[in-house]
Formats: C-alpha cells, sequence, structure tokens
C-alpha cells in the first residue's frame, strides 16, 4: 500500500488539478443539459457506482446516523455547493466561479472557530497571500457574472466551507463509503429538485456535453471527491481545502488552451503568490 504521504501527495493533486478542470467541463455541459439534471446524472452515478463496489467488496452498510450525517454532508456540500456552482455557470464564466471559490479557505478557518481550532500564523499567511493572489487574477478578466449569479456562488463556497468543518464532528462511513453515500444522497436530493423545478431534456445532449458529463462522474467525483473526503480525515481543514487556491489558474489555463482567452501580466503575477499560499498551508499540516 502506498505511504500516507504519497496518498497525501495524490490526493493534493487530485483535487487540485482535476477540480480546477471541472468549472470548464460544467460550462460545457450545461450549455446542453439543464443544471440540476446534470448534477443529479452526475451525483447518482458516481455514488451509486461507489456504493455498489464497496458493497460487493464487503465493506459494511452505513449505520442509521452515518446515513443522516452523511445525507446533511453531502446536501450542503454537493446539492447547494456543487448545485450552486452549477446552476451559476449558465450566466459566470468558469474562470469567475473558481475565483470566488477561492474564499473557501477563508470561511473553513472562519467557521472552524465554531469549534475552538484556532489557525496558526502560518494558516493565516497562507490565506492572506491567496487571497491577495485571487483579487490579482480575478482583476485581469471580464467578468460576466450576473448579480444572482455571484450570490449563487457566494453561497456555494459558504455551504461547502461550512460542511467541510462541520463534518470533521460527525460520525460519517468509513473511507470511501463517505463519499459514496454522500454523493448519492445528494444526488436524489438534486434529482427531487430538477422535477421540482421541471426541468427537462428535449434533445439529446451533443458529444461534448456527454463527454463532460462523463468526466465529471469519473474524474470530478469518483477520484476528486474521494480524495477529498480522505484529505478531510487526515490533514488540517485549511491544507483540505487549499485546492480553492490552484483550481482558478488551472481554469484560466484550460480557458486559455481551450476557449482562446488571454493571460496578461496579472495572471504571471498571481498564480505565483498562489503556489506560495499553498506551500504555506501545507507547511503546517498534521495527521
Amino acid at each position: 500500500m502506498p505511504s500516507f504521504r504519497v496518498k497525501l501527495l495524490l490526493a493534493l493533486l487530485a483535487t487540485y488539478l482535476i477540480w480546477g478542470s471541472t468549472y470548464l467541463a460544467i460550462r460545457i455541459g450545461v450549455a446542453e443539459i439543464p443544471p440540476l439534471t446534470m448534477a443529479a446524472i452526475r451525483f447518482l452515478l458516481a455514488g451509486g457506482s461507489m456504493y455498489l463496489f464497496l458493497r460487493l467488496r464487503g465493506e459494511p452498510r452505513p449505520t442509521a446516523i452515518q446515513w443522516r450525517n452523511a445525507g446533511m454532508i453531502g446536501s450542503m456540500m454537493l446539492a447547494v455547493g456543487n448545485g450552486a456552482v452549477t446552476w451559476a455557470e449558465q450566466s459566470v464564466s468558469s474562470a469567475l466561479a473558481a475565483m470566488v471559490v477561492a474564499i473557501v479557505p477563508l470561511l473553513t478557518v472562519i467557521f472552524s472557530r465554531l469549534w475552538g481550532y484556532r489557525p496558526s500564523a502560518g494558516e493565516w499567511l497562507g490565506i492572506s497571500t491567496g487571497l491577495i493572489g485571487m483579487l490579482l487574477l480575478s482583476g485581469s478578466h471580464e467578468l460576466r457574472a450576473s448579480p444572482g449569479g455571484a450570490l449563487l456562488l457566494v453561497i456555494a463556497a459558504s455551504s461547502w466551507a461550512f460542511a467541510t468543518v462541520w463534518g470533521g464532528q460527525l460520525q460519517m462511513p468509513p473511507g470511501l463509503m463517505s463519499a459514496a453515500t454522500q454523493m448519492l444522497l445528494a444526488g436524489m436530493l438534486l434529482a427531487l429538485l430538477s422535477l421540482i423545478k421541471g426541468e427537462q431534456l428535449h434533445t439529446l445532449p451533443g458529444w461534448p456535453a456527454l463527454g463532460a458529463l462523463a468526466y465529471l462522474i469519473l474524474f470530478g467525483s469518483m477520484i476528486a471527491y474521494s480524495a477529498f473526503s480522505f484529505l478531510l480525515r487526515n490533514v488540517r481543514p485549511a491544507l483540505a481545502s487549499s485546492y480553492a487556491y490552484v483550481n482558478p489558474p488551472v481554469a484560466v489555463l484550460l480557458g486559455w488552451a481551450l476557449g482562446g482567452e488571454q493571460i496578461g501580466e496579472r495572471e504571471l503575477l498571481a498564480m505565483p503568490l498562489i503556489v506560495l499560499a499553498v506551500l504555506f498551508v501545507a507547511s503546517r499540516r498534521r495527521k
């Protein structure tokens, strides 16, 4: 089995790189698939497949309390957090969505104080440096956000950050079963919301949208969300949420490579600050 350090490195790379690319995948998907429907399909298939695999492998069925807690945390992180981002990207650029979500580490540290956690000086320095990088990065792009879309992104970041901290205080299913049950239950809630909203697929989506959905299911959910669940169980909240500093540069670079966007001086100045912020936070990690 890989050592803890190897697992930690792989988990961080998954949340840094894969989640950074999901913003573009979401934007491609919602161009042809209704947002709540797409999010519901994503998490139902990812969570259901993982749950079935784990049960066939002999993993025990979660207890009633674990199901309840997984439902609460999964609803806040995935139904509210990711669902709001998916909805917002109908009117907000993928780069802007990633930039707003960069406030998650700061909100995580703030919410963690409700349970008596005192951030270290290194964590505050990393958060401050990362926010400076985000301000530089956000100022270099034409922001195409509507007020409603921007509000949804702030709600998504707040819900995700609170659930990140609260989930560490609850009895959750062990190992990968935690991610599987959270995705499965959040997918059910999103499917219900999609029905209430009256979303419908009038035509079969094209290959770009279907490919984006498949990428979100396999990489964005089954791999990256499982990696994030591992981080929540083993490192400080600030390090677990440090992906939010790396995702925006990844989103910007993908926009440049695939969407024809330009990278200027602000991006070149902001990205080293963001990497430095992650190093500050990572230096304070603990098992």
